[in-house]
């Protein structure tokens, strides 16, 4: 059914099935749970929790959601097979609104080299995927994968049949990124002109970014009549990316004079959902992004700076508060109490239970002893750390490095394993930081293959915090780590550990590595 207000356009948000393709994005169930729940806070109206066929893992990832996560719809995403549709809607079945998604390629490219399937053939199993969702599920959605390169008239023919069949909205992807906004605002026009009943239904867009005209796209389609944008935080997403959820909420809100719609979306959550993503999977935010990047409402040049001192908008045509971005700088200190870091994380954008804010209390205390100053910047590092790290068998009590120019770096690590024994182990490296990994290693027994070591500050000055984060291989599977400390080689071994516990609590748990969708029955590869 079309939205009640046609002025309203729709946010269906994708991070956890298209956003977590992407290379180096994977979540465990736990962090899939948190980030959906703040995507609810966010005021996304569909969030697409998964591709429970996949796998086990993501079954029970998408099912936990539909039963925690209140607000939005909860969809799940399904090929063109009872298989998959049952799948999905024993997922999902248990959210309070709840939808399946289904889809089948269509363009030429598609049916002769991937499925091996006529034209005929494909409307006939988008048709009968389509009627054995709406069977399950009142709310159904299609989606022919590779809208924006199917021959128009076939295209309008599948749309069609689906929505005779029962589909409730129809989402025509630019799954490769290839389309321009001229065309795909065309594509969408021809569409209203040629398919019966098209006005019952919503029409959604789902474009990638290989041209990095996603979002541009995506407005150009909503412009020309979609009232349902499929997006990404951070557009996160396969290859390039997807069309990034902050840009097109803000593009909207912005320039609701020109587009004349509006969002659901509370645009003051949008910076502290972005910062959560990135502390989930250590992909970091790129300083020019628009909307949540670091650079997006800092001014250097001096005729900019000028004008800003003049008015605001002179240089900016929103305000950092209008995202959720303070710009308050230090307010804090060892002695400021319970009550004032409460309020400072609530300006900050965040809620926290009584149980996380007791254990950010602590740490900010811990911090405090060793910082002059503490920055907003620190404040939220310790929200989004907040019961984050994964529990493990090993934990760090103490580490000594020793590292002198032209000579061998050592490091002994003390590790305390919940078994209550405690192990002393030194080695040397190129560095400090590589002989704490491999102290680490020896004592676990756990020896990985290190992908990636990445470092930042986390806020200014001389005593700043540092974020280490560790990307290690283990048996053919990527595993991260991440953590804060003022002394960047003790928050590196920490992160490394964090990774082996990751590794070792796998083993017993066995869950099976992220699978991708594919159009072949027998393996998952998607990319409606």
């Amino acid at each position: 059914m079309p939205t009640p207000d046609p002025t309203r356009v729709i946010i269906f948000d994708t991070t956890l099935r298209d956003g977590e393709q992407s290379p180096g994005c994977s979540m465990t169930p736990p962090e899939k749970l948190r980030l959906a729940k703040a995507l609810a806070d966010l005021g996304v109206d569909v969030i697409e929790a998964g591709f429970p066929a996949a796998s086990q893992g993501d079954w029970e990832s998408v099912q936990t959601i539909a039963r925690e996560v209140h607000g939005p719809i909860i969809c799940g995403l399904a090929r063109c097979n009872r298989d998959d549709i049952d799948k999905a809607y024993s997922a999902i079945k248990d959210a309070p609104r709840h939808r399946i998604h289904v889809f089948l390629a269509t363009s030429a490219i598609h049916r002769e080299h991937k499925l091996n399937m006529a034209k005929n053939e494909i409307l006939k199993a988008a048709v009968e995927g389509v009627r054995y969702a709406k069977s399950l599920c009142a709310d159904v959605e299609f989606s022919p994968e590779d809208a924006s390169r199917t021959e128009l008239e076939f295209l309008a023919e599948v749309v069609s049949a689906v929505i005779e069949a029962g589909a409730t909205t129809v989402n025509c992807p630019d799954t490769v990124g290839y389309t321009t906004p001229i065309e795909y605002a065309e594509l969408f026009g021809y569409l209203k002109q040629h398919v019966k009943g098209i006005e019952n239904v919503v029409l959604s867009v789902h474009c990638h970014d290989d041209l990095g005209m996603a979002v541009a796209n995506s407005l150009s389609a909503v412009h020309a009549g979609a009232r349902q944008v499929e997006c990404t935080i951070n557009g996160i997403g396969e290859r390039a990316g997807n069309c990034s959820l902050e840009e097109v909420a803000m593009a909207l809100k912005t320039r609701e004079g020109f587009y004349g719609l509006h969002t659901g979306i509370q645009t003051t959550r949008l910076y502290p959902t972005s910062r959560l993503l990135s502390t989930i999977t250590g992909m970091m935010v790129p300083r020019n992004k628009a909307i949540v990047g670091e650079n997006a409402f800092a001014h250097e040049s001096g005729i900019h700076q000028h004008g800003m001192l003049k008015h605001h908008s002179t240089y900016e045509i929103m305000r950092p508060q209008d995202v959720g971005l303070s710009r308050t700088n230090l307010v804090l200190g060892k002695h400021s109490g319970r009550h004032a870091l409460r309020d400072r994380i609530k300006d900050l954008g965040y809620e926290l239970s009584e149980a996380d804010l007791n254990r950010v209390f602590t740490d900010f205390k811990a911090l405090a002893d060793k910082k002059k100053e503490l920055f907003d910047g620190d404040i939220e590092a310790l929200v989004l750390r907040a019961g984050e790290h994964a529990e493990g068998p090993w934990a760090l009590e103490a580490l000594w490095t020793s590292a002198t120019s032209g000579a061998i770096a050592s490091a002994v690590v003390r590790l305390a394993h919940k078994d209550g024994r405690v192990v002393e182990q030194g080695a040397t490296g190129d560095g400090p930081v590589d002989s704490a990994f491999k102290a680490i290693e020896s004592v676990t027994g756990t020896a990985v293959k290190l992908r990636s070591y990445e470092v930042r500050s986390v806020t200014e000055g001389e005593d700043a915090q540092g974020e280490a984060i560790v990307n290690v291989l283990y048996n053919e599977r990527s595993y991260r780590g991440a953590a804060l400390h003022t002394n960047i080689i003790e928050a590196s071994a920490h992160a490394f550990l964090e990774a082996i516990n990751q590794i070792l609590s796998s083993r017993s748990l066995a869950r099976p590595a992220h699978a991708q969708l594919s159009a072949d029955s027998n393996s998952v590869q998607a990319n409606p």
